[in-house]
């Protein structure tokens, strides 16, 4: 950008006139030009300050986090997404990923049921419950949870019988609130929850 700044020499002051001579004073204009002293000023910036993103980095980011916990294809999306990936280049990579079978809802859906019954000793509820929460597909999810045997009333008597010696000092009333409500965070339904709690306190105290 070029500014012009006004000079403060000597053309900024008014003709001398001579009183004592004959000659005749220049009084023409002063150069316009002499007035100012140009300038150029930079001020143009490099506004782009954005990192680049390596997709090789992000997918080699992804693969560790794979190798460490299987993921839904929707947290596979929002893992790389975080990465900085654009989300049609992380749709991209995620398909690439599902067709080498790096990806798979319907395994990853088994894993969980699998998880959530022989480990947790959930119920039907809290496993579909955990099927949203990790963002697999609603028919997916049906599917796998379709497989399930129709065991609830079975898995939580044998849930509740394990926390019922602890509890069988409490008031009666006490105690089966407690125990029903551990089951109904295990995903147990009302009525199940609630025939198990009761049989596995009467259980409880008949053995002293």
């Amino acid at each position: 950008m070029v500014r012009f700044v006004e000079s403060g020499g000597e053309g900024d002051l008014a003709p001398v006139i001579p009183l004592f001579t004959g000659s005749t004073p220049d009084t023409s204009p002063a150069d316009p030009s002499s007035r100012y002293t140009y300038t150029y000023t930079d001020t143009d910036t490099d506004t782009d300050t954005e990192d680049s993103v390596d997709p090789a980095a992000v997918e080699r980011a992804l693969l560790r986090r794979l190798g460490a916990r299987g993921l839904s294809i929707r947290e596979a999306e929002a893992f790389v997404v975080s990465r900085g990936l654009s989300r049609e280049a992380a749709a991209e990579l995620v398909a690439t990923f599902c067709e080498r079978g790096y990806l798979d809802d319907d395994r990853l859906a088994e894993q969980v049921v699998w998880s959530g019954v022989a480990r947790k000793s959930e119920g039907r509820r809290a496993i579909a419950r955990r099927l949203a929460q990790r963002g697999v597909d609603r028919a997916v999810a049906d599917a796998a949870l379709a497989e399930l045997p129709d065991d609830d009333d079975e898995r939580a008597l044998e849930f509740a019988r394990g926390k019922a010696r602890s509890l069988v000092r409490l008031d009666p009333d006490v105690a089966l609130r407690r125990l029903a409500g551990q089951l109904a965070r295990r995903g147990f339904g009302g009525s199940s929850a609630l025939t198990a709690a009761r049989t596995a306190l009467q259980e409880a105290r008949e053995r002293g």
